[in-house]
């Protein structure tokens, strides 16, 4: 099993064990089941679906694929496309910057594939800043598909559909110091921000999107906390 930070502390977290016993009750139902997992940026969705794949037996994990939201960023070349690209770029990761159509037909797909085709998924390339097209597989056989995003539940946008096309929606509420040290962390790392540039960048874009994520999670079906 991984070692995780003490930001992270999943491997204390009195839900996950939940998590994991609601995901062994799926691979047991006779039908694909779908988990949305939810949560403001830098709440851990990605860190959290991998912690309890690794935490699957091996035959287990045969049967679950985790999936991310991120793919269906509109890219770059999309968003210079847009009439407020500066605004569009600025606000990357807003609700209006991500391929919401696209994502909402993919997901039906899924759901209707059980057993018979294999479905495609996109990844997002964070050193390129794009999306890769078709870069995951979905076999047929995959009874339990977790999507991690931050706008499972919204209701604006284009994503009204979303929150129905899941069996579960949970929702990952985590302390709002630890999310913005989080992205304070990834923005320095990922773009070479100085800690000022990263919080400016919070204040100026993912803080909004958090308020958004938050306003929402009353939807949720379950809500984790760690």
């Amino acid at each position: 099993m991984p070692a995780f930070d003490s930001l992270n502390g999943f491997a204390h977290s009195a839900d996950v064990p939940v998590a994991l016993d609601k995901i062994h009750q799926a691979l047991n139902q006779p039908k694909r089941t779908l988990i949305g997992l939810t949560g403001g940026p830098g709440s851990g969705k990605s860190t959290l679906a991998s912690h309890l794949h690794q935490c699957l037996s091996t035959h287990a994990q045969e049967q679950v694929i985790c999936l991310s939201m991120d793919g269906f960023h509109l890219s770059k070349a999309q968003l210079q496309a847009l009439p407020n690209a500066e605004d569009a770029f600025a606000r990357r990761g807003a609700p209006w910057t991500f391929d919401s159509e696209a994502f909402i037909a993919r997901v039906k797909s899924i759901k209707q594939a059980y057993q018979q085709d294999r479905i495609l998924w996109p990844s997002f390339d964070h050193a390129l800043g794009d999306p890769i097209e078709n870069d995951q597989s979905i076999h047929q056989d995959i009874k339990v598909v977790l999507i991690e995003g931050l706008y499972l539940l919204h209701q604006q946008d284009g994503w009204q559909e979303s929150k129905a096309l899941f069996d579960e929606q949970w929702f990952l509420d985590v302390p709002v110091e630890i999310a913005i040290e989080r992205l304070a962390k990834r923005h320095m790392s990922v773009w070479k921000f100085s800690h000022e540039q990263a919080m400016d960048r919070i204040k100026q874009s993912d803080g909004l999107n958090a308020a958004l994520v938050a306003g929402y999670q009353h939807h949720a079906d379950w809500q984790l906390k760690v």
